[in-house]
């Protein structure tokens, strides 16, 4: 009887380039040189079942435990030749992945260890370090709460206050987006007192002093400015509601109406390279004083008072929304039966919670009235004719013009505060770098969504969590990493990238995301034939595109060539 053949295909896809990085990047090395293992601890290292464990990340967006063991089985021959050893699928079943976790979510370890990764990258990568932004964001999640644990219920970034919550504080490397420092802390914790934290972590990785820390106004804290500026370090921030009332922005903007100041005009440039005009302000200095580690210091603060157009335009329209609907549910509030029950605190108390929910508060005077509405009742019975008085409450609505021009003057106004010297960041480059902000924004969109996916969080036990979300940062570096190293090399060579997107082959771009590169290399499998004494194996040969990725990131084209062994024969 003729017998089938023994033909076996693994799909490689991205798994040896990912592997390839994350080797560039010393990730297995300084996890085993950190995190020392047990005595009982058998089989692979602990950094090679985190790297392996990384790759499946990765390539697959999903971080769940128990999908590892079965994708690591279905993968030994890709495994073996891109780390050079055997692999054995019970070496990342869910109780090694569960022991890693808790391994990195050691403090002191993870922090050597964070500071030597970032250490590393800086030399292997020629970066420059010179910018740095900082962020927090909280992840949601059904668990239990306990007192001083680290899950509590807190103001949710999530919009999901109904469910318990932990803290991520990160730094990141601009241009990079990359991860520098990262605390996970309890999710009641206020964002303010997490900066000063955040920025001595950093100085372990990055100790060089004169480095820029942008933030949002939550690190605007005099507190967090004296700690950088006693480090001889920069800052650039917006001031918010607690350093700046309502009052002292009236004063910085009074010399705009009074026009005794000149507006600088502040442009970016578009695709197509036009100067498009985005914001204007001017600056002026303001002396500040503080204690610092039982010091005092004493410097002179950059103020920047800048309106940013497009800011203002949609906040003026959301404002006229506001009013509008606030008018409509008053007079419908007047048309209600609440008005004809006569009951005037009630009443009173539902018209100022319309005002209160669009606030707009400041901008109407509500007078109360009662009128007395006079009705005949026929004779029923035993009852003679009679004239019945009722009490209905209505509201007068007035629309105190003259505070909603002071409002709508006041959008979009913004003031900024940096130590930095202006002969080296002028208001114009200090406004476009507060404006990509989203750079560390996108980090968190990658960590929470896709491809981490950090959220749903599938773990209860909060070491487990912390050691995730330590696991996941290290492949969010990765993901910055190969995007910053594929846009430099297009930048110095003056190219574009072409054939990443589906359904137009021709679209080039000179700044392709990670993402992007990654999809190229699906599809690529490795198929064996096992006829005794002989294997024969193929591997899906590289195309010009993926030649070309990895010439953009210095990486050869044996990663996947050598897949085969040289005592196999092809196919």
């Amino acid at each position: 009887m003729n017998k089938p053949l023994p033909l076996t295909t693994e799909r490689v896809d991205d798994i040896p380039l990912l592997l390839a990085q994350l080797e560039r990047m010393g990730v297995q090395r300084l996890l085993d040189e950190h995190f020392p293992t047990h005595g009982n601890w058998q089989g692979l290292s602990l950094g090679t079942v985190a790297v392996i464990w990384l790759s499946h990340i990765l390539s697959q967006a999903d971080h769940r435990l128990n999908h590892v063991q079965p994708w690591v089985e279905g993968h030994q021959e890709t495994l073996r030749g891109s780390l050079h050893q055997s692999v054995r699928a019970l070496d990342l079943s869910d109780d090694r992945l569960e022991c890693v976790l808790r391994y990195l979510s050691e403090d002191e370890p993870w922090r050597e260890f964070e500071t030597a990764l970032s250490q590393q990258q800086i030399q292997v990568y020629d970066l420059s370090p010179q910018r740095l932004r900082l962020d927090s964001t909280t992840v949601s999640g059904d668990w239990c709460v306990s007192e001083g644990g680290l899950f509590q219920y807190g103001v949710s970034k999530d919009h999901r206050p109904d469910l318990p919550q932990l803290k991520l504080m990160l730094a990141s490397l601009d241009p990079l987006g990359m991860p520098v420092a990262s605390e996970i802390v309890a999710g009641n914790r206020a964002d303010d007192p997490l900066y000063i934290p955040a920025i001595e972590r950093v100085r372990q990785s990055l100790p060089q002093p004169g480095l820029l820390y942008v933030g949002d106004c939550k690190m605007a804290s005099l507190q967090t400015r004296v700690c950088l500026q006693a480090h001889g370090d920069f800052y650039l921030c917006p001031l918010g509601g607690a350093q700046l009332k309502a009052d002292d922005l009236q004063r910085y903007l009074a010399p705009i109406w009074e026009e005794t100041v000149t507006l600088q005009e502040i442009y970016t440039t578009q695709t197509d390279g036009t100067p498009v005009v985005i914001a204007c302000g001017y600056e002026q200095s303001h002396p500040c004083t503080a204690e610092w580690d039982g010091q005092h210091w004493s410097w002179l603060e950059r103020r920047l008072v800048v309106c940013s157009l497009a800011h203002a335009e949609a906040a003026r329209k959301a404002f006229t929304t506001r009013i509008e609907q606030a008018q409509s549910d008053l007079e419908a509030l007047n048309q209600s039966r609440q008005s004809h029950r006569g009951d005037r605190a009630a009443f009173q108390q539902a018209a100022e919670a319309i005002v209160r929910r669009h606030r707009v508060t400041e901008c109407f005077h509500l007078d109360y009235r009662e009128q007395v509405e006079s009705r005949p009742v026929r004779r029923y019975r035993d009852q003679p004719s009679r004239v019945v008085d009722t009490y209905h409450v209505q509201v007068h609505v007035t629309l105190d013009t003259e505070v909603v021009q002071q409002q709508m003057r006041t959008l979009g106004w913004r003031v900024y505060v940096t130590n930095h010297p202006l002969s080296t960041l002028s208001l114009e480059q200090a406004v476009l770098a507060y404006r990509q902000e989203y750079r560390i924004e996108r980090g968190f969109g990658r960590l929470k969504g896709h491809p981490l996916s950090l959220t749903p969080m599938y773990l209860q036990r909060e070491d487990h969590i912390q050691g995730l979300i330590r696991l996941l940062s290290i492949a969010l570096r990765l993901l910055t990493l190969m995007e910053f190293q594929v846009r430099r090399a297009l930048a110095n060579q003056q190219e574009s990238l072409a054939g990443l997107y589906v359904g137009n082959p021709k679209r080039a771009t000179a700044h392709p995301t990670t993402e992007l590169l990654l999809a190229q290399f699906r599809d690529i499998t490795l198929t064996l034939l096992e006829v005794p004494p002989d294997l024969y194996l193929h591997i899906t040969p590289l195309t010009s595109l993926q030649q070309k990725i990895l010439a953009l990131l210095n990486l050869p084209e044996s990663i996947y060539s050598g897949l085969e062994p040289e005592s196999a024969n092809p196919l």
